[in-house]
């Protein structure tokens, strides 16, 4: 058996070798060597695949791309070599399709977002924009208040069809928290209006118009989970906690006004969607503070784990996620030396917050519920109960999920917030929808709905009807 491993995996190194060198037909045959002896190991199939697809034998590439799918559908490898195998056909609405289910498994790999954007303009360039929708990659950096950004909180992630009444003031939103995915939303969304793409299926049987339906759905829920990023009350709140401190540790100097002012105007392009800017001037800040002796500034600690913060939150905004933990580690580094409270609570919840953007939700709520005890305002804790119940939803961890809508409940009734109280009845009525308790799923959507009434929400309103008809489907009349 050691043998046939070793001649196995010398047939693939033989393989990568030839493929190295451009003898892609020499590569092909050792890989098929390699697979006579283990005719289902998926890297050596996806590498026969890019053989095929250099020597365009599209279908034979197709074939083995497939083949590398079979017992695991989220193999990222598999989908990105079906997708190149599409692509190489001529295939390019199947393409696009698969490029984006790789993207949504795997968002850190820019070889998805490069195939998303190539089979993109592919497509225009064969059969134009469809429904006259241009293939740029801008997102409208449209201004929110901090009022809008603070409470415009939409009920539950999974409530949300994929084609709803658009307003304005929500499209908006869309385009802020989206960027560049937004053009892609937008794309897919006028490519369901084509009717000879949407009834076209793949060789396996699946449907274009259910495979592209899905993908709008999944970019809908990352712009509701993005929107509930930390509120910018929480940002104001930590600047006027680090100002009452270092007012009662020290006298006002010309350090601190540099500080706070700087502080703002981060704070500022960030809540505009100037990530670039924010991004800057933290860094000339971060600069600056490390130039500061302990004299000038007794609280410099304090200080660089704040600007750690700006910088890890503008990268996040910018797609630059492994720069962003490092910044945000830092910062918790910080925190835990000079024995700062508040900057640990922070960090952990931005940490928790890069987490669950990547889908790595199991690590958000590990990362969150640590935070929970550190978290005295009744708005984080409403805020951090109801991203810790997503999270167990998107899990499948419906009972955890209820749990956290209970909790949710409890502290938005302590705090009076009728917005979160709704937030809290929609996780609710998810997580029993999910558990087959319909009964108390319709009673909990209605009182959701109450609320979003009151609240004059009709995006919450009109979502909320929509799973209270799914939920009643399952009582019998």
């Amino acid at each position: 058996m050691t043998d046939a491993k070793s001649t196995f995996f010398s047939y693939v190194a033989e393989g990568d070798q030839f493929y190295q060198k451009g003898e892609f037909s020499r590569a092909t045959e050792s890989y098929s060597t390699a697979l006579a002896q283990q005719p289902q190991e998926k890297n050596c199939l996806v590498a026969r695949s890019r053989c095929y697809v250099k020597m365009g034998d599209s279908a034979k590439a197709l074939q083995d791309a497939e083949a590398s799918l079979q017992e695991d559908k989220t193999f990222f490898r598999g989908l990105y070599q079906k997708a190149e195998a599409l692509y190489a056909m001529g295939e390019f609405e199947f393409a696009l399709v698969y490029y984006h289910r790789g993207y949504k498994l795997r968002p850190e790999l820019h070889e998805f977002r490069w195939g998303i954007q190539k089979a993109q303009e592919a497509i225009y360039n064969c059969v134009g924009s469809p429904s006259g929708v241009k293939l740029e990659k801008k997102g409208d950096l449209s201004f929110l208040n901090e009022q809008e950004q603070s409470k415009a909180i939409p009920p539950g992630k999974k409530v949300q069809q994929p084609h709803r009444q658009k307003t304005p003031s929500t499209e908006r939103t869309s385009r802020q928290l989206l960027g560049e995915l937004y053009s892609d939303k937008e794309y897919l969304e006028k490519l369901l209006k084509n009717q000879d793409v949407v009834k076209r299926k793949t060789r396996s049987g699946d449907h274009l118009q259910e495979l592209i339906m899905g993908y709008v759905s999944y970019l809908d829920t990352c712009t509701e989970f993005w929107q509930q990023q930390r509120p910018i009350y929480a940002h104001q709140r930590e600047r006027k906690l680090l100002q009452q401190h270092w007012s009662r540790s020290s006298p006002p100097s010309d350090y601190m006004d540099y500080i706070l002012s700087s502080f703002q105007d981060i704070d500022a392009a960030l809540s505009v969607g100037n990530a670039t800017g924010s991004l800057k001037k933290a860094r000339e800040v971060l600069k600056k503070v490390q130039g500061f002796s302990e004299g000038d500034l007794p609280q410099k600690s304090e200080v660089l784990g704040s600007i750690y913060s700006c910088i890890g939150n503008a990268l996040m905004d910018l797609g630059q996620m492994d720069e962003a933990l490092e910044n945000h580690q830092k910062d918790m580094e910080l925190a835990e030396q000079c024995l700062n409270i508040d900057g640990k609570s922070r960090a952990l919840v931005n940490i928790g917050r890069l987490y669950a953007c990547t889908g790595q939700f199991t690590q958000a709520i590990k990362f969150w519920e640590t935070s929970v005890p550190l978290t005295e305002g009744g708005l984080d804790k409403a805020w951090l109960f109801h991203e810790i119940g997503w999270c167990h939803l998107e899990l499948r961890q419906h009972a955890e999920a209820w749990d956290y809508s209970r909790r949710l409940l409890t502290a938005s009734q302590e705090i009076c917030d009728e917005l979160w109280q709704l937030n809290a009845y929609v996780l609710m009525g998810q997580a029993e929808l999910k558990m087959g308790s319909y009964k108390s799923s319709i009673f909990h959507f209605e009182e959701a709905l109450q609320r979003a009434r009151l609240l004059q929400n009709d995006a919450a309103e009109e979502a909320i009807q929509k799973a209270l008809q799914e939920a009643r489907q399952h009582i019998s009349p």
